[in-house]
């Protein structure tokens, strides 16, 4: 094979998330009481947008969580298959021109010339001091200060236009689908798309759909001519570093929910039904637990497996493999310290539930404590799990960049909005200032944590009781 698929532990996580997610969807869809929360949320033009915008950053972790090798061209005959100790991902593939052409240092947005004077030698053989021409970033141009800025403009808006014609593309395969789905005229559907007529935000969906393509295309038409955010420190294409991050911070939100489940959702259902002794052991514990400053317990714990990978460094193969273990061991840190919030909702609710009717009169039968907590107080406690699953993913995106500015998140080797920010501490003293890499790490964080919280409202207000009705 001319690649070797390569598994890392977060991939398989974060693809029997994606499974799970899957199979939830279609039990769902058979179950009316779960299907009629999501036809409010449907009908939220913001929750919507914001569902589309979810999907991209999702579509993209999920392109950069499937990793392999690429075969080593044979030397001589008959030589046995070798594969590069590179592992890449097709993210890296679809971005190999982003990942490639580095610069020596610093350039800015759209720049054609470094960002610091160089000494440079001229033909004459004497030497000056000026900015030095990019190897890659406006290389096409022959007098950069004259043709520029028209190329940019013109660049841009065929960006824009094909990005266009994609959006149209997509918007014109909705329209007949939906259209046919509904037994109605493309045209009628049209009309009431565009008027907001529809049982679906399908006007706000389409709408952020065509928005977000036209912008991919200006930034796809840009970034093969220029390098659209700039090169950092070291050469390297701040946008291509923008786009790998968002599968750091992806795993770190959704890995960590499945770590924190098991011991919010068990210990907060047995304390609040049980109650007694078990009620008691389990708030000692937590109660501990969160008397401790999190941040202290991280970073111990993550100077002790730092300890561990440098005294076995021939257990881990490459430097991707040691990276992917300590964000595996960081989410499942954030999970054992993140659960005791939802632990102490889950007790407060499973306390009243089992005061009700239903339950009291399961127990009179003798129907046993374990059957009554899944079949009667988990299915009633669920809401809660998943506003608070959605309210904290937000909070796990920023609890990564925070660690990882303080040097105990994410390893240095793996790309992150945590580690962009930190080596962009340094970078904000220079004289001139360097301010693309953090304004980057800033918008792609912002964008996924503003979606995230707006879209978790929504689920907020469609599945908790007391909002249903006022929603």
């Amino acid at each position: 094979m001319s690649i070797l698929p390569v598994i890392l532990w977060t991939d398989l996580l974060v693809f029997l998330l994606l499974a799970a997610a899957v199979g939830f969807g279609l039990y769902a869809s058979r179950r009316e009481p779960l299907r009629a929360p999501w036809r409010q949320i449907r009908r939220r033009p913001v929750a919507m947008a914001a569902m589309v915008i979810l999907l991209a950053y999702v579509g993209i972790g999920l392109i950069d969580s499937i990793h392999f090798k690429k075969r080593l061209p044979a030397t001589e005959a008959g030589q046995k298959t070798q594969y590069s100790p590179e592992v890449l991902s097709l993210l890296d593939v679809m971005t190999d021109r982003l990942r490639k052409n580095t610069e020596r240092t610093y350039s800015a947005p759209l720049a054609t010339h470094a960002y610091a004077k160089e000494t440079v030698e001229m033909p004459d053989g004497t030497q000056a001091r000026l900015f030095p021409r990019l190897r890659f970033g406006g290389a096409h141009l022959a007098d950069p200060e004259k043709e520029w800025s028209q190329d940019v403009a013109f660049t841009a808006l065929q960006g824009g236009l094909l990005g266009l014609v994609a959006a149209l593309i997509v918007n014109i395969h909705f329209l007949f689908l939906l259209s046919r789905r509904h037994g109605t005229e493309p045209g009628a559907m049209a009309q009431a798309i565009l008027k907001g007529k529809t049982e679906t935000a399908w006007r706000a969906t389409l709408g952020t759909i065509t928005l977000m393509l036209a912008v991919a295309g200006i930034a796809w038409s840009l970034s093969t001519q220029y390098h659209l955010l700039g090169t950092d420190k070291v050469g390297q294409d701040v946008l291509y570093l923008s786009l790998k991050a968002i599968r750091t911070g992806l795993v770190i939100g959704t890995v960590t929910t499945l770590v924190m489940l098991p011991f919010a959702v068990l210990l907060g259902i047995a304390a609040g039904y049980f109650r007694g002794w078990v009620d008691d052991v389990i708030q000692y514990i937590y109660t501990t637990l969160s008397s401790v400053p999190g941040v202290l317990l991280i970073a111990a714990a993550v100077l002790i497996l730092q300890v561990y990978m440098d005294q076995n460094a021939d257990a881990f193969t490459s430097v991707t493999r040691r990276a992917d273990v300590r964000l595996l061991f960081l989410c499942i840190i954030l999970g054992v310290t993140g659960w005791i919030g939802l632990c102490r909702l889950l007790r407060g609710e499973t306390l009243k539930l089992r005061e009700m009717d239903y339950v009291q009169a399961a127990t009179a039968l003798g129907v046993g404590s374990w059957r009554i907590i899944i079949r009667h107080i988990l299915p009633n406690v669920m809401h809660i799990v998943l506003i608070s699953v959605v309210l904290d993913f937000s909070g796990l995106v920023l609890a990564e960049a925070v660690l990882s500015y303080v040097g105990v998140g994410v390893d240095p080797a793996m790309i992150s909005w945590g580690n962009m920010i930190n080596s962009a501490r340094m970078e904000m003293a220079r004289e001139p200032i360097v301010w693309w890499s953090l304004i980057a790490a800033f918008v792609f964080m912002f964008g996924l944590v503003l979606s995230a919280n707006l879209f978790s409202d929504a689920v907020r207000d469609a599945l908790d009781p007391r909002l249903r009705g006022r929603a």
